[in-house]
């Protein structure tokens, strides 16, 4: 009976520990939350608008000569694979491999510490990825894709789609497609569209990375509090059976002395 009760103790002890850890980390990622939401708003407004410029510029018959219009329908394809840093995040990153997975053959560019410790890439983090960061692997993707190091450019990452459900998502982001209706619309640039396409497009696609990561990072924090506070209610449930069990095994040791106490002196 002894060991019983300390076996319990202990399991008590490691349970409660469990409990305050993760009420820890479910109150870092909630005070991260409106930050993070605040930041993927912004990045969408963002992301709108330069989609909607580049949308009408590619619209223009003279920028079909952009190299940026180029499909050869060639099977090169690149992907930027956004992940988080850490786990504890439910399904969070697993949901983001798993859709990876099914482009075998592709190329993959991390972001996230666990995308990249995933692919062996050189290590970096989804929650400080900047704008300038944005743009400087925007840059180096778009000379690439000029000079036909590859044919498609994706993005992997998660889309927000409730405080408690996001689901991983592929967008592609280069080559660029015409979308009919928009080359109606009565806009003039200068000094000339097919210039300004070609120095808009890194803008452009720097603008969907950065919107990707934001909004990955959001659902992240997002998923971690939700999987924290289900941990948190597990570990509180597992307590409360292990201390009733605690309790009825102490009571057994007490009744289990007297009887013996009570059976001696009446000897």
């Amino acid at each position: 009976m002894g060991a019983d009760i300390k076996s319990l103790r202990t399991r008590m002890k490691s349970v409660d520990s469990t409990l305050h850890l993760t009420k820890a980390m479910g109150l870092v990622a909630s005070s991260k939350i409106r930050r993070a939401t605040e930041a993927m708003n912004k990045s969408r407004e963002y992301k709108k608008a330069v989609d909607e410029i580049v949308a009408l510029l590619a619209a223009c018959p003279e920028c079909k000569k952009s190299p940026y219009m180029r499909n050869t329908g060639g099977e090169r394809t690149r992907f930027i694979v956004v992940a988080g840093d850490r786990g504890l995040a439910g399904g969070y990153n697993a949901n983001i491999f798993r859709t990876a997975k099914e482009f075998e053959g592709a190329e993959f560019i991390t972001v996230g510490k666990r995308a990249c410790d995933r692919f062996g890439n050189e290590a970096n983090s989804s929650e400080h990825f900047s704008y300038s960061d944005a743009y400087a692997l925007a840059e180096k993707l778009c000379s690439e894709f000029c000079a036909g190091a590859y044919d498609r450019l994706g993005i992997i990452s998660t889309k927000y789609v409730s405080m408690l459900s996001q689901e991983a998502f592929v967008s592609y982001v280069l080559p660029l497609a015409c979308e009919k209706g928009k080359a109606e619309a009565s806009v003039v640039f200068e000094p000339e569209e097919l210039l300004i396409l070609n120095a808009a497009v890194p803008e452009y696609v720097a603008g969907s990375i950065l919107a990707a990561v934001r909004e990955s990072f959001a659902c992240e924090v997002m998923a971690r509090r939700t999987a924290m506070d289900s941990a948190g209610k597990n570990a509180q449930e597992m307590l409360d059976s292990l201390r009733l069990q605690y309790n009825r095994a102490r009571q057994g040791a007490i009744t289990q002395e007297i009887t013996e106490i009570v059976a001696g002196s009446g000897e």
